[in-house]
């Protein structure tokens, strides 16, 4: 008895909630479900099957090696459902997402597999069969195609290998496939993916394009674009000759359906190469495709914000008041507010400036606000002033300064004026003597002494001076000085080339205010600025019989050697990119040494010895075999010794950076003739006593001291059986190179010796 189609729906959901809550149950699930969903089942057995092998294909809880193994089994079920004729749309779309899904995973299978030709043979039918769907389809399969084609060129075309070792844990493209491959050869798949490519762009090239096409496309052409970057120009310069408004012209008259679908493309595009830009924003491409963005959103208000803007003016004047049409209509427009008069009586300065008669914003104290709020209100007021009312404004005020001036000067004239009041007095012949004028000043009444302005000499305001700063107080600002310098150091970037000073005597440093003055004004400060001041800590006790330093208590030296604590951490947190301000800071160290010798004469410790090893000993652990670092340092710092020399032999004893202790020494002898004796000193002792640097040493010292070749056998392998081996290296506090055991005839004999035992 048949089961009937409802209860075999409800067991396959059961079923299907039981391998999302566990992964692993989904071998078992999938090949227990294959018999039943097949083309011979109900059509609604065989829509919940391709709905479940499309979920399941896609699932990223389904290890890989597991859907390459189910992919190889589904193909026939894939095959047979797409060739049943007048297949239901809604089986169709997940049969061709299950096969977007596995194209990868079976192109795997292939390449491991040359002889596997039934398989090849069923995803090409499959795949022959949804291409040619393609186009007259219904849009919902379209879309489908239109991801499947998009899978395929991804797959067919090159694609960036990570591990060349590991093939299973890189994607899958055609790189990984091989020449010679008999079913997949790449000169038959890569044409077949950029003719599907090709067809994929043509969608921007139509006269009218299909809205749901051409948002489908542009989805899939973004994972293009981010993974095949052979092909991401070619299809980034056909989405920038693309216009989603091309059909604003032919459309008449302009339907809200056609608006939608133009809004749809023009925001689908524009996502598209947004995300393009974020990605990339310095690329070729970058400034097209900001134009053409642009270009999008002004077209987009020209078509879509027109409803939403302001209702225009008025052809005709509203209320009778239009300046252009002040003539005819007989209408004049009113007058600007004059300015209320002057009250009488005294004038003060805010009656003087008032020019408005509202009684209340005259009384408001404005000192009640604060500075940094009437700042930002005055600021636009001033911006958007009209120059009209300004003129106005300084005009009236300038009228009432005239006015006040002549009061002024009226009321001047009045106790003059009083002393001729009588016309009957009046005597144009009289002339008063000097003594009548002086009586007539004395009956005047007295001048009122607060109105006299005062007499006050004000000589120049000083600022009391601050108290002084005790050592504690001076130590801690400076550190903070300098953690802030250096925290400010990490932001800021390297100049550029163009804006790089040139080197030379003329050349002023520190003046650029970039990285570089930066790290010149701190290396000088830690060098320069405490010269003199540190005498205690460098003076050299001569009377002890050891000549050992004594270290006096200094209270200046902290600073000083405070930033340069910090100056050699900065370096040391990334040595390889800091080395040049490391190499500054030496030279300025050098520098300060010999100047300070130059002006005391008495014997002094050297800073720039101490600084040097100790950037060295704290660089040297973390250089390998193809560092380059050690010999940039060692030829640009202004002195060497052999205590810089024994910690580049300490090099050899790692069998790895062999090489790199010969050719720094190497370097040395080559471009700094100073130290060249020195330097084939330690060359010749790598030779002797260093066993992996015998060869690559002998080649050097054959050209510089031929003599040490000559005193040692042919075969120094045979000759140092029987004798001891070589003393250990030095440590890295000793002054002088290591000198050798035995003497020379000594070594002859042994060497001798050893020959006989051998033979």
């Amino acid at each position: 008895m048949a089961v009937p189609v409802q209860n075999q729906l409800s067991q396959l959901d059961a079923a299907r909630q039981l391998v999302l809550a566990d992964a692993g149950l989904y071998p078992q699930i999938v090949q227990g479900i294959l018999p039943i969903v097949g083309a011979n089942a109900h059509l609604e057995l065989r829509r919940w099957g391709a709905d479940f092998l499309a979920e399941t294909f896609s699932s990223p809880q389904l290890a890989p090696q597991e859907k390459e193994r189910f992919s190889i089994l589904v193909l026939q079920i894939l095959r047979e459902l797409l060739e049943l004729p007048a297949e239901d749309d809604g089986v169709v779309k997940s049969v061709i997402q299950t096969a977007a899904s596995i194209y990868g995973p079976v192109i795997r299978y292939i390449i491991s597999n040359p002889h596997d030709s039934p398989t090849w043979d069923r995803i090409a039918a499959i795949k022959s069969n949804i291409l040619r769907r393609w186009d007259t389809a219904s849009s919902g399969v379209r879309v489908c195609c239109i991801k499947f084609a998009q899978r395929v060129v991804q797959v067919q075309t090159p694609g960036i290998v990570a591990d060349p070792r590991r093939s299973e844990q890189n994607e899958v493209s055609l790189a990984l496939v091989p020449r010679d491959h008999p079913l997949i050869p790449p000169s038959r798949l890569e044409p077949e993916a950029l003719g599907l490519l090709d067809r994929l762009l043509n969608v921007f090239h139509e006269e009218t394009s299909d809205p749901i096409a051409v948002d489908a496309t542009l989805n899939c052409l973004g994972i293009l674009i981010r993974t095949r970057q052979n092909i991401a120009t070619r299809i980034l310069n056909a989405i920038l000759n693309f216009n989603p408004f091309k059909q604003a012209n032919l459309i008449s008259p302009m339907t809200i359906k056609a608006k939608l679908q133009m809004k749809s493309m023009e925001r689908t595009t524009r996502t598209v190469l947004l995300n393009v830009l974020r990605r990339n924003d310095s690329g070729p491409l970058a400034g097209r495709i900001k134009q053409y963005v642009d270009r999008l959103m002004n077209a987009r208000l020209e078509f879509f914000d027109e409803g939403s803007r302001k209702r225009g003016l008025p052809s005709e004047p509203t209320d009778g008041l239009d300046n252009a049409k002040r003539m005819r209509l007989g209408a004049d427009l009113p007058d600007r507010a004059a300015p209320p008069p002057l009250p009488p009586g005294p004038i003060s300065h805010a009656q003087l400036f008032t020019l408005m008669s509202d009684r209340g914003l005259s009384s408001f104290d404005v000192t009640q606000l604060p500075l940094d709020l009437i700042v930002r209100i005055t600021l636009p007021v001033l911006h958007h002033i009209d120059q009209e009312a300004l003129d106005l404004a300084v005009s009236a005020v300038r009228s009432r300064i005239q006015m006040v001036r002549k009061v002024q000067a009226a009321q001047a004239q009045v106790p003059t004026q009083a002393l001729g009041d009588d016309e009957e007095d009046y005597e144009p012949d009289f002339e008063p003597t000097r003594e009548q004028v002086l009586n007539q000043n004395n009956n005047l009444p007295p001048e009122d002494p607060l109105l006299e302005p005062p007499d006050l000499a004000l000589g120049p305001f000083k600022l009391p001076q601050p108290p002084p700063l005790t050592p504690e107080e001076t130590q801690q600002i400076g550190k903070g000085t300098i953690s802030r310098v250096f925290s400010m150091m990490s932001v800021l970037d390297d100049p550029s080339a163009s804006r790089r000073q040139k080197p030379g005597l003329n050349r002023l440093a520190g003046g650029s205010f970039d990285k570089d003055a930066w790290m010149t004004l701190i290396t000088r400060l830690a060098t320069r600025a405490p010269a003199g001041l540190e005498e205690g800590d460098l003076v050299v006790n001569n009377e002890e019989e050891s000549n050992t330093a004594v270290a006096k208590e200094n209270p200046n030296r902290s600073l000083s050697d405070g930033i340069r604590e910090t100056l050699w951490k900065f370096i040391i947190e990334d040595f390889r990119v800091r080395i040049p301000i490391a190499i500054s800071w030496l030279n300025e160290e050098w520098f300060n040494d010999r100047i300070q010798s130059q002006a005391d004469k008495r014997p002094r410790k050297s800073r720039y010895e101490h600084w040097m090893l100790k950037i060295l000993d704290s660089i040297l652990p973390f250089l390998d075999a193809k560092d380059k670092v050690l010999i940039r340092f060692l030829s640009e710092i202004p002195a060497l010794d052999e205590r810089v020399l024994d910690r580049v032999k300490g090099l050899a004893r790692d069998p790895e950076r062999v090489t790199l202790a010969v050719n720094a020494l190497h370097y040395l002898i080559l471009v700094r003739p100073p130290v060249r004796e020195i330097c084939i000193d330690a060359m010749e002792d790598l030779y002797r006593n260093y066993e992996d640097a015998r060869l690559p040493s002998s080649k050097i010292l054959k050209k510089v001291r031929p003599k040490v070749l000559d005193e040692t056998p042919s075969n120094p392998s045979n000759a140092t059986v029987s004798t001891p081996p070589p003393p250990p290296p030095p440590p890295l506090v000793n002054v002088k190179s290591p000198t050798p055991v035995a003497s020379q005839s000594e070594e002859k004999e042994n060497l001798r010796s050893a020959s006989v035992n051998g033979e």
